[in-house]
């Protein structure tokens, strides 16, 4: 399952920082990229979510944490 979501996540995001972490068929994703810039928090998580749709229609993946940020924003915290 990992490996799945991450080639998912690196397709769509290539430049992206990714952290990823799998328990079973829930996952936490931290993503650090440029492409947030100016966009809203609930539009950077549809983002996410839209390329992990097969595996969530499907029930591989049940629950998805996310958290995506801007690099300016990760220095902030």
């Amino acid at each position: 399952m990992y490996e799945k979501i991450l080639a998912k996540l690196k397709q769509e995001f290539p430049n992206a920082a990714i952290d990823l972490q799998v328990e079973g068929n829930r996952c936490l994703i931290q993503l650090v990229s440029d492409e947030f810039e100016g966009v809203t928090r609930v539009k950077r998580q549809q983002r996410v979510y839209s390329c992990l749709t097969d595996l969530l229609a499907s029930g591989e993946l049940h629950a998805v944490t996310i958290q995506a940020k801007t690099p300016v924003e990760t220095q902030a915290s």
